[in-house]
């Protein structure tokens, strides 16, 4: 039985993917591990660097596996690989963080956290606050986390895509609006050698709108790793 080592994205669960797995299990044979990422699916007070994240992947996962990351998920496999490149047989990125690109928004959102401060004293004026900016992971977030997440936004200007030279393979919906398309192009254009297929119904959570044809479409790339 062929074996699939997965990090999610930024998620504090991972039952949305019970399908996906239940599918690459029974049908297709692929044993897959999903790694609970400290701080969100397992408990971790501390505040975590895209380094101390890479280094924990390293850990967990055996050299000269498969690996598949979601998301942030990808980032981390990314600053992995980029640090040791032969680390990983096969990497598989779905819809992957890591490209850094000038967050207008993000900064809208910082400027009008200072404007409305007095009002974000409320719970409620505070949720409905960052739903108009877009950072509602932020706001559900721990206190710890949230500088987390900073931080794996932050490492995005210094991660160096093109020195991955591990075999990848890319996944992206083309109705992703969380990591669009245009991310998913450039990481194919930074690593050399590296594919890229487009599903034109898949969002930023193809685990959750067509859990059938991720299944299939991890399948394909796990049949063609020698």
């Amino acid at each position: 039985m062929k074996k699939l080592y997965i990090i999610h994205g930024w998620t504090y669960t991972t039952e949305h993917w019970a399908r996906t797995l239940e599918i690459l299990k029974k049908e297709y044979k692929i044993d897959v591990e999903m790694l609970n990422v400290p701080g969100l699916t397992t408990s971790s007070k501390k505040v975590w660097t895209i380094e101390e994240y890479a280094d924990w992947a390293d850990r967990n996962i055996p050299s000269g596996s498969v690996a598949l990351g979601h998301s942030n998920g990808g980032r981390i496999l990314l600053n992995l690989c980029g640090k040791k490149p032969e680390k990983l047989k096969h990497l598989i990125l779905l819809s992957s963080a890591g490209v850094y690109e000038e967050n207008k928004k993000r900064e809208a959102s910082r400027k009008l956290s200072k404007i409305f401060a007095p009002l974000k004293k409320s719970a409620l004026l505070r949720k409905i606050f960052h739903k108009l900016v877009g950072a509602s992971d932020y706001d559900r977030a721990p206190e710890n986390m949230k500088k987390t997440l900073s931080n794996m936004l932050s490492s995005d200007k210094k991660l160096d895509i093109s020195s991955v030279k591990t075999p990848t393979s890319i996944l992206w919906g083309e109705k992703d609006t969380i990591t669009p398309l245009r991310q998913g192009e450039k990481i194919h254009e930074l690593i050399e050698g590296s594919s890229l297929t487009t599903y034109k119904n898949w969002t930023h959570a193809p685990y959750i709108v067509d859990p059938s044809g991720l299944a299939r479409a991890i399948n394909k790339v796990m049949e063609g790793i020698d």
